[in-house]
């Protein structure tokens, strides 16, 4: 089964952007998962186990890395195009 999922990383400090780079850019050494970012968040798609954890280990190390940031996802069962606008 495919998960579409958005996620968006608030970093609990005065220079956020950094780590909001380093979040997508660790997002991308996920070679079955598609990610598409703009100015409000990031989605992504794939395989669900893999999306989930990629998820738990992907926040798990933000954590880590910078300390305290907040994390605002949506879940939605299935593939979504990524590339779709209005």
């Amino acid at each position: 089964m495919k998960l579409t999922a958005e996620i968006s990383m608030y970093p609990l400090k005065e220079d956020y952007v950094a780590p909001i780079r380093w979040f997508i850019q660790r997002l991308d050494s996920y070679p079955n998962i598609e990610r598409r970012t703009n100015a409000m968040a990031t989605q992504v798609v794939g395989d669900y186990a893999e999306v989930m954890q990629m998820l738990t280990t992907e926040m798990q190390a933000a954590h880590q890395q910078f300390g305290k940031a907040v994390f605002v996802c949506k879940f939605i069962g299935g593939a979504l195009d990524l590339g779709h606008s209005e």
